[in-house]
């Protein structure tokens, strides 16, 4: 999940900003609200992958066990560094693919250099996908028209060359913010947690369209918590549109969910459809899962989901018919935003601490509890292939 101010025109579906929730009753039950205590246990289970005096706000491992993280513009201090980087083992973070696309501050080169990077994932080609935001002005005033359009960066990490970059203003609105990406055949799918909706993107040819705009299921309808407390952006509760996603491993399915919750699962061919009316594609969607706020997701190769609770301080494993359970509950993970299952089967959960940030909290000021740490859980889960 990444920082989002509430805006304050009105869009079709959106609910009063103080509405408490959904009345949803699915699944097992899941906290949603401030009441709860969270948990203050430590588990055994949790182990420390990597620290950083940054703030790492995704990975993803190779086949072959490099690791790579991003690095937000959100996450406070003053400390320099790269916006993408190789983790050596001893925690070294190396810009990559080079010092280059990681100096934007210099060279404000918009077609050779990261920006604001949200999300890095490999795709099914083996390459290294980065989503770069560009200067999305989230939620506030229109992102400036001659500032830096969000784009895909794609890299070949056998030789650590950029290999292709999509620029993504053509599916993109004066509030966009595109959160993150998954990947179905030649086909991908995008959030949009500025502007509400979804973005799909045909990788051959590079055209792209604009689905569920303002639909409820892309639409954050009701207020975030996280460690117990309220989400407060600029004295107001904060508000994330649709930001997680993950495709089902046969491919049929997509899952998705703002980061406040709910989550809904739409066939991938009806997104795939641009035939299909924006009224016939919303008939399409249903309720999933009564998701509480989630920083991050991840889904197995049986279809397991595993979603983060901010609140609780948990991971949940919700099965691919909605049966949801505690996979761990830990007083570290904070904030718990993109996971990864890397090709041994260890889930890799980053803890952020983005409620924590200077962003969301009320007297303006930052109160990260440096170090902010990956760990790793050895499940050997079966990863998506």
């Amino acid at each position: 999940m990444r920082p989002f101010r509430p805006r304050t025109t009105g869009h079709r579906g959106v609910l009063p900003p103080l509405l408490l929730g959904l009345a949803l009753c699915l699944g097992a039950g899941v906290t949603q609200g401030g009441a709860a205590t969270p948990t203050r246990t430590e588990s055994p289970a949790l182990k420390v992958a990597y620290t950083s005096q940054r703030v790492m706000n995704a990975v993803a491992v190779s086949d072959d066990g490099r690791v790579f993280v991003s690095f937000p513009y959100w996450g406070g201090g003053d400390t320099p560094g790269p916006t993408v980087a190789e983790l050596s083992p001893d925690g070294t973070a190396h810009p990559y693919p080079d010092a280059k696309w990681n100096d934007w501050a210099t060279s404000h080169d918009n077609d050779h250099a990261f920006v604001r990077v949200n999300a890095i994932r490999f795709g099914p080609d083996g390459k290294l996908w980065v989503v770069d935001s560009g200067e999305a002005n989230v939620g506030g005033a229109p992102n400036p028209p001659t500032g830096a359009k969000a784009k895909l960066v794609v890299i070949d990490i056998t030789t650590g060359q950029v290999v292709r970059t999509i620029s993504l203003a053509a599916a993109s609105t004066p509030h966009t913010y595109i959160d993150d990406l998954r990947f179905h055949g030649t086909t991908l799918f995008l959030t949009d947690a500025g502007d509400p909706g979804l973005v799909v993107v045909d990788m051959n040819t590079g055209q792209q369209r604009r689905v569920l705009e303002h639909a409820r299921s892309t639409t954050d309808e009701r207020p975030m918590y996280a460690e117990g407390q309220l989400l407060i952006s600029n004295g107001r509760p904060a508000r994330v549109h649709a930001d997680q996603l993950e495709v089902s491993p046969d491919g049929t399915r997509l899952y998705f969910q703002p980061s406040s919750g709910p989550m809904w699962v739409v066939p991938t061919a009806a997104l795939e459809d641009a035939h299909l009316s924006p009224a016939a594609l919303e008939k399409q969607v249903r309720l999933f899962h009564d998701t509480p706020t989630t920083g991050g997701t991840a889904i197995d190769g049986d279809g397991n989901l595993y979603v983060s609770d901010t609140n609780l301080l948990r991971v949940l494993r919700i099965t691919p018919t909605g049966q949801v359970s505690t996979l761990v509950a830990d007083r570290r993970l904070v904030w718990a935003d993109a996971m990864w299952i890397a090709h041994d089967g260890a889930l890799w959960i980053p803890a952020v601490q983005l409620n924590r940030t200077a962003t969301f909290e009320r007297d303006g000021r930052s109160h990260l509890e440096l170090p902010v740490t990956i760990y790793r859980m050895d499940l050997h889960l079966r990863p998506v292939r």
